[in-house]
């Protein structure tokens, strides 16, 4: 399976840059970025045909700090968690379509029209979905 996507990539943040935090995930938070790269992200970029752009990944608990509205036990804390979206193509249209095309996700949310936040537990998946 080729692989759009990089460890760096879910670890940027233009916040944690701002702040000089260093937003490096440890051994057990990339391998839950890599089954979230493996079982959510690349796939979906198989169907849909079109890049991804990956608008929050990892974060460690100072830069989850820094993100207003983020949840205090957010999964992007644990690098289960992307926010993503894709150009051309509105939030609700990209959750609609991941609702549709058999991607398993622990989390599928419309966030307030402007991203879509995905998230994955390998082996304990609630394929819960809903709009904020």
């Amino acid at each position: 399976m080729k692989l759009n996507f990089t460890l760096a990539e879910l670890c940027r943040s233009d916040i944690a840059k701002k702040n000089n935090i260093k937003n490096e995930p440890c051994l057990e938070y990339c391998d839950n970025l890599l089954l979230l790269i493996t079982n959510v992200l690349q796939p979906l970029r198989d169907k849909l045909g079109k890049p991804i752009i990956v608008t929050s990944g990892y974060r460690c608990e100072k830069l989850n700090s820094k993100i207003p509205g983020s949840a205090q036990f957010s999964q992007h804390m644990l690098g289960q968690a992307a926010d993503i979206q894709v150009r051309g193509c509105s939030a609700q249209d990209l959750y609609d379509y991941i609702k549709k095309s058999g991607i398993v996700y622990d989390q599928l949310i419309n966030e307030y029209d402007r991203w879509v936040h995905i998230s994955y537990r390998q082996g304990y998946n609630r394929k819960q979905s809903f709009k904020l």
